[in-house]
């Protein structure tokens, strides 16, 4: 725990000093801009983002490090507009940079630089769009198109990025996708290829024994599973959300007064192989609610969310937060009064319960934790305390600290 104490204090020191307190989020703007041209409508716009952990578990096995240091992701995002119809997004990175994959001279690392979207977009008509790439216009759910940088909780639920690895890249498929408005309703539609290569499947023939195995495209040869379909529909109740980039909001700090309610689906036809060696599909939904909203004119805000998953990746399958049965997930966050001008404090709170048809009992995690705002969610720092219990098997805690920097 000395050690731990060490880092907090570092880190918050490093964020004290390196940022004034009465620095406002409007100052940073919206990254850096290139104009192509005199009235602004071509340009190439840049963010760039950071998150650095220090974790400690204190369940950690015998002979393994309990404090832990990583980089959890480094970032940069390009967004051109070469006119009101065309754009494109380039966003690459890496996650989860830790001593156990950096390499000598960063090559032969396992955990590198990588394209997590690029795509090319055109605007059809008024509010209604058709794009193709590397994308992340997601289905299912507001958190499987969460944004990483303005997060209410240290990170995303895991269960509810849900294909992450499976028929994806990270969370991003290559495919063909629409977007739109109709008044108060935003959708998100999206045909995409399906992987080859998954977390539980290496692409090369083998017998799937006792367990239900996700094989991406590769499903006893047949050309069934090459594609997968998704989509999400919400409605904008009060102000409306930007639809221009696919990351939802994870708390807009009372900044605006947000209730959504959405649902939607990721359907991928013969995706599993069943123990017998016959393929099933897997289909997934989600309905889910938002609210962010200022309480009173005292800077205290609130911030919820709750969501209800279905999940059928076949029979009886298994994979870490990933099984076939039912989610429940729910989070608050509570923005202190004070001065928007000044630092910030977001105590939160989260809950999520799923069943798990293959051990016919629940994991549930609860999550404990603040955010401290020293200018938005361009610099801050949050504290989480993570409790994981599977079936009978004993829960497991994990205290992390992060620091942040957006520009």
């Amino acid at each position: 725990m000395k050690k731990l104490n060490c880092i907090i204090v570092v880190l918050s020191l490093c964020f004290f000093s390196g940022f004034s307190q009465s620095e406002t989020e409007s100052g940073y703007g919206k990254g850096y801009r290139i104009n192509f041209n005199d009235d602004g409508t071509k340009y190439m716009r840049f963010i760039s983002w950071g998150q650095f952990w220090a974790q400690y578990n204190d369940d950690a096995p015998d002979g393994t490090e309990k404090l832990a240091l990583s980089v959890r992701r480094a970032r940069i995002l390009s967004w051109i507009k070469f006119s009101d119809r065309f754009s494109m997004v380039a966003h690459f990175g890496l996650n989860s940079l830790n001593g156990n994959n950096t390499g000598p001279v960063g090559k032969d690392a396992s955990a590198q630089l990588f394209f997590h979207d690029f795509w090319g977009e055109y605007k059809v008509a008024n509010d209604f769009y058709v794009g193709a790439g590397l994308h992340y216009w997601n289905g299912i759910s507001r958190l499987n198109n969460q944004s990483t940088l303005n997060m209410l909780t240290l990170d995303n639920n895991r269960s509810s990025w849900s294909t992450i690895g499976l028929s994806d890249q990270f969370a991003r498929h290559i495919g063909v996708y629409v977007k739109g408005k109709l008044g108060k309703v935003q959708y998100r539609f999206a045909l995409n290829e399906a992987n080859t290569n998954t977390l539980d499947n290496d692409g090369t023939p083998r017998d799937v024994g006792t367990a239900t195995v996700y094989r991406g495209r590769e499903v006893l040869g047949s050309d069934e599973a090459g594609k997968v379909i998704q989509g999400y529909v919400d409605v904008n109740l009060l102000d409306q959300e930007s639809n221009a980039l696919p990351y939802k909001v994870g708390t807009y700090m009372g900044s605006k007064k947000v209730f959504n309610i959405g649902a939607g689906f990721f359907s991928h036809p013969s995706g599993v192989v069943l123990p017998n060696g016959e393929g099933d599909d897997v289909l997934l939904f989600a309905a889910d609610a938002f609210y962010d909203a200022p309480l009173g004119d005292n800077g205290s805000a609130i911030t919820a969310y709750a969501t209800y998953q279905n999940n059928d990746y076949g029979e009886d399958f298994n994979l870490g937060p990933y099984a076939t049965g039912n989610m429940i997930y729910g989070h608050v966050g509570y923005v202190l009064p004070g001065d928007k001008t000044k630092t910030r404090f977001q105590p939160y709170v989260a809950y999520s319960t799923r069943s798990i048809d293959a051990i016919d009992d629940n994991a549930n995690q609860f999550k404990l934790g603040a955010n401290i705002f020293f200018t938005g969610h361009h610099s801050k720092l949050s504290f989480d305390y993570t409790n994981d219990k599977v079936g009978n098997a004993d829960a497991t805690g994990v205290f992390t600290v992060q620091a942040m920097i957006f520009l």
